[in-house]
């Protein structure tokens, strides 16, 4: 078949169903909309396209410049898009955690600009976001910039609407149960609501990360805030999913069915999986239930790798915090907000704040240093930071991640407290910060 433009080719993609030997279901047609073999290699090739097709010859006409907040897909779809029409295309992001996606960037010619946050404890109370950073520089230059913010622009949804849950419901009909993972969330809104018009009886679930877990493409528990578009009123339930049983069924979508899913796509498969399975027995007839395999595996290797050595056969460290059990967490140390002042007066602790750059810039405890959380992972998994006479407060947004690596630490025989609900309830208790003017700080 001929086709004038690759653009042609987003959408209309395959919609596969699962084999029941694979999913155990006895009452349910499980269909996978596999949005990975759009042109660019995933589902925000659609609203990528969608944001840009009605501005291109406005922006080429004005000299302007495409900007967006995206550390993947979306800025691999822009920058595709923006180079076929000699637009200027840059994203402002946090620092690109996974180096094959940053790579992809580059060999696709995104000019990137990293801010300095690097952690995966997000603070709800930090204005310098990426998305604020940028509007920021659009008010400023609002003649040089057009931004296509996929977090507000409602083309996102719009596209999936028009076209996403309509080829849905031209291939199998009726659709009893969708399950949609939550980004921008643009995908999953946009098809609900045209399934619903289908369907008033249509069940909806949203599938989020855990608490302080990151998988890509998906926000967690703590982040959903974030999300401009995000309508809650949409979803009948929203489940969580961790990062290691995501990549579990990742792998039984990439061996098992020959769908070359990333982590995005396995987190996906699971929460229907785990639901389904719980209403299977009890279901009087058969429905059709409908996920979405969202992009590609190979951008993601290092991930997987960091989380399942095994399959590349390197060994499995024994103590991790990836590798915490119930029982584990039971050795971790907490400090709550009314004592830890007396307390840090007492102790003169070894005071670690494990936030991105600009949440600790914006206010910190006095004395406290800034190690994020991903390269104090590293630190932790290949040594012992900390003699057993420090006395260590390590600091997070929520106190969840902190919890977590006083546990992996007082296991190892350190002695190390976390500070319970961390810097939003010290904040709320409006105990003293420090503000820091310093830059290069990790």
């Amino acid at each position: 078949m001929l086709y004038k433009s690759v653009t042609e080719l987003i959408g209309n993609t395959p919609l596969i169903e699962i084999d029941k030997k694979v999913t155990g279901l006895n009452n349910v047609n499980l269909y996978v909309k596999c949005e990975l073999y759009n042109p660019f290699g995933s589902l925000k090739d659609r609203a990528a396209y969608a944001m840009l097709e009605d501005e291109i010859e406005r922006l080429k006409n004005d000299n302007m410049t495409v900007i967006e907040s995206s550390s993947g897909n979306t800025a691999k779809a822009l920058q595709i898009l923006c180079s076929m029409n000699n637009i200027p295309f840059k994203t402002i992001t946090n620092r690109i955690k996974i180096p094959e996606t940053k790579n992809v960037l580059k060999v696709c010619g995104a000019e990137i600009e990293e801010l300095p946050g690097l952690s995966e404890c997000p603070d709800p109370t930090d204005p310098n976001d990426p998305v604020a950073y940028i509007e920021r520089i659009v008010s400023e230059n609002p003649d040089k910039y057009y931004h296509t913010n996929q977090y507000t622009n409602l083309k996102n949804p719009g596209t999936h609407y028009e076209h996403t849950g309509k080829e849905i419901y031209e291939d199998i009909g009726i659709v009893d149960y969708f399950f949609g993972t939550l980004g921008t969330t643009g995908s999953s809104r946009g098809t609900i609501e045209f399934l619903l018009e289908k369907n008033p009886n249509l069940k909806k679930i949203g599938i989020i990360a855990d608490k302080g877990d990151n998988i890509p493409g998906i926000r967690n528990k703590d982040e959903m805030y974030e999300v401009g578009i995000f309508d809650k009123t949409l979803y009948d339930e929203i489940v969580s999913v961790n990062s290691t049983e995501a990549i579990e069924q990742m792998l039984i979508l990439n061996r098992k069915c020959g769908i070359l899913g990333g982590p995005t796509s396995g987190a996906s498969f699971k929460g229907t999986l785990d639901y389904l399975r719980k209403i299977d027995d009890s279901l009087d007839r058969a429905i059709n239930a409908v996920f979405i395999a969202c992009d590609r595996m190979e951008w993601y290797i290092s991930y997987i790798q960091k989380r399942r050595p095994d399959i590349f056969d390197e060994d499995v460290k024994k103590e991790s915090i990836r590798t915490l059990t119930e029982e584990d967490l039971m050795l971790a140390k907490t400090i709550s907000v009314d004592e830890v002042q007396d307390w840090i007066s007492e102790n003169n602790p070894i005071i670690i704040d494990l936030r991105g750059n600009l949440a600790y810039k914006n206010g910190h405890i006095e004395n406290a240093i800034n190690i994020t959380d991903i390269f104090f992972e590293d630190v932790v998994d290949n040594g012992i930071p900390f003699s057993k006479e420090n006395k260590v407060l390590l600091v997070c947004s929520v106190g969840d991640k902190s919890k977590k690596f006083s546990s992996l630490l007082n296991k190892k025989g350190m002695n190390v407290y976390s500070l319970e609900d961390g810097m939003t309830n010290w904040r709320n208790s409006g105990l003293p910060l420090k503000r820091s003017l310093r830059e290069g700080i990790i």
